[in-house]
């Protein structure tokens, strides 16, 4: 038995068109879009009644799959909770980066929050974290050649 790889990243969110133009901005593409519903993906899912919209957005490279739902039914109707770097459970996803400052910068003009100024970490990394629509924490992580 052996994990051969993370097949994708789901992320929930209330404004699916928010979020993918958010992704879209950053250069993933959309590689497929789909509803879904039914017994069968209720019984997948563990709720009843349950319609969802999803967008698959993927690097032009094909290396990454991100998923975004958006639950019709059941929905979550409580607040989207805006959850901090050191919050428990799964908090980030990491984009290795070209051109850091430009993609900061170009955020920053469309009012994403920025975590902190791009740090350099040791002689590896320059790094920032970002929060994206509905609480979505990215970091940003430009290699040092």
């Amino acid at each position: 038995m052996k994990i051969n790889k993370i097949d994708h990243v789901s992320i929930n969110v209330k404004d699916l068109s928010e979020a993918k133009a958010f992704f879209l901005d950053l250069g993933l593409e959309v590689q497929a879009e789909w509803e879904l519903d039914g017994e069968q993906l209720d019984r997948i899912v563990g709720l009843n009644d349950v319609k969802t919209a999803c967008v698959g957005l993927g690097m032009p490279d094909g290396q990454a799959w991100i998923e975004l739902v958006k639950f019709y039914t059941p929905s979550d109707e409580k607040d989207n909770q805006q959850p901090f770097a050191n919050t428990l459970g799964i908090r980030h996803i990491c984009f290795a980066v070209e051109d850091i400052e430009a993609i900061v910068a170009k955020l920053k003009k469309k009012g994403t929050e920025i975590f902190s100024e791009i740090q350099q970490y040791e002689e590896s990394y320059r790094l920032c974290y970002v929060r994206g629509p509905e609480g979505i924490i990215l970091e940003l992580a430009e290699k040092i050649r």
